[in-house]
């Protein structure tokens, strides 16, 4: 189950709750953890600890959202930040610090649920997986996201790994590759193999170009759905 870090900066205590609640039940449908911390005032922000999202009212004592936002833009051009507020003028310039999204008080749970699933998907890119993988050699750990796709050979899985000459091997099987692997990356091409959508350079009408150079064909049956998935990816939609 991937945990991700959730920072709430807002003052008001029931507005809090109703966030901190949405994040659980949105984290049991989709079968992944928050770790929510909450801070009332936005001072503590630009030390505040690493985090995988920001949820940050603009109305907010002492200094503002939007302020503390610019602020954090600084240093920190990456972690996805949704603005959550009764200020539904200030939309327009939350774009201006890269916001991902925009949620107007009181917050239901089906907005909620909707803007999540695009802030999952940046997330899910943000984060940094490592995996060991334990291979004839000795046991190697590589990031998630350099693994260009993974193919069976007999009882064997080859990891095609960016920067590596050779791939490298282990034993094992398609379906345990898929559980380990991040959701919402990789996709299964063929009973045999798992591709990554962040290294596919080309989708053509019966295979995929990977950014190593390698053609990986859909089989009949995984055509239709890797084709949908991959408009969705794309399309910023998951």
């Amino acid at each position: 189950m991937a945990t991700y870090k959730v920072l709430v900066v807002e003052d008001d205590d029931e507005a809090a709750a109703t966030l901190a609640a949405h994040l659980d039940r949105f984290g049991a449908e989709k079968d992944v953890r928050f770790l929510v911390t909450r801070l009332a005032t936005a001072f503590e922000l630009p030390s505040a600890e690493a985090v995988d999202l920001i949820f940050m009212d603009i109305d907010l004592p002492g200094i503002n959202g939007m302020e503390a936002a610019q602020l954090l833009r600084e240093e920190n051009a990456t972690t996805p930040l949704i603005f959550v507020t009764n200020l539904a003028q200030y939309a327009v310039k939350g774009y201006q610090v890269d916001a991902l999204d925009f949620m107007v008080k009181p917050v239901g749970y089906g907005d909620f649920a909707m803007r999540m699933g695009r802030a999952l998907k940046a997330m899910e890119k943000n984060a940094t997986h490592t995996m060991a993988l334990p291979t004839s050699a000795g046991t190697r750990v590589v990031d998630v996201r350099d693994i260009v796709f993974v193919e069976l050979e007999k009882h064997d899985l080859l990891y095609h790994v960016a920067g590596l000459a050779q791939p490298l091997r282990r034993r094992g099987s398609i379906s345990g590759a898929r559980e380990e692997l991040p959701q919402g990356l990789f996709i299964t091409v063929s009973q045999g193999c798992l591709a990554s959508m962040a290294h596919v350079s080309a989708v053509l009408a019966d295979s995929l170009q990977m950014d190593d150079g390698t053609t990986l064909y859909f089989s009949r049956s995984r055509k239709k759905p890797c084709l949908e998935t991959l408009a969705r990816y794309f399309g910023g939609t998951i």
